[in-house]
């Protein structure tokens, strides 16, 4: 009886909720760079990714990736030499399609979580040229940081939502202390940083 009850008022509801939640009928977000607008915007650590792609035994690609990662976005359309980006990813929240090489990764002779539980990237100049922007700056894992250059693209600039990007680089693992493998699987690693950020 208490389950009926509580059925219908949850079917009773659905129709209010729907209509407070005023859906769209066309994505908010569109790749127009006339949208972005100049302030300080928040990772939206629930729609943010790092991904990372590496060359397995020469014979495919394996992927994995760091979830809920945090950081801010400093953007002024009319001074782009002003942007910043700062992303810091938690290691210990690496995730592959198999659980027992999620913890493997954790150990010391990968990425020793215990003494490195974070990575970090830090823009030091990002120049902006349309739609593409390449951001050069410095990313740290275990323990060393080195410049890396990230190049990306607008996806999405909108008004509640500021909107985001997609980043991509390659970096050599061994030059991070995380040779291990090589190279059977690949020193290479190709990162993707599918970014978005709301404002604070």
């Amino acid at each position: 009886m208490r389950f009926a009850l509580a059925s219908l008022l949850a079917l009773a509801a659905a129709p209010l909720l729907a209509q407070e939640m005023k859906m769209p009928s066309t994505p908010p977000g569109a790749p127009i760079a006339a949208r972005a607008v100049a302030g300080t915007y928040k990772v939206d650590s629930d729609h943010t990714q790092v991904l990372f792609s590496v060359s397995h035994l020469g014979f495919s690609l394996y992927s994995g990736q760091f979830i809920q990662p945090t950081g801010t976005l400093v953007l002024d359309p009319k001074n782009p030499a002003r942007n910043r980006v700062e992303i810091s990813f938690p290691i210990d929240k690496v995730q592959t399609t198999t659980p027992a090489l999620d913890e493997h990764l954790k150990k010391p002779e990968f990425f020793d979580t215990a003494k490195f539980p974070e990575g970090r990237f830090v823009s030091t100049r990002v120049t902006v040229k349309g739609l593409s922007a390449t951001i050069a700056g410095k990313l740290t894992l275990k323990g060393v940081t080195r410049p890396i250059v990230l190049h990306a693209r607008l996806i999405g600039a909108g008004r509640e939502f500021w909107g985001g990007f997609a980043a991509t680089a390659s970096i050599k693992r061994s030059e991070f202390g995380l040779g291990s493998g090589v190279p059977l699987v690949s020193d290479r690693v190709d990162l993707v940083i599918n970014a978005a950020f709301e404002g604070q």
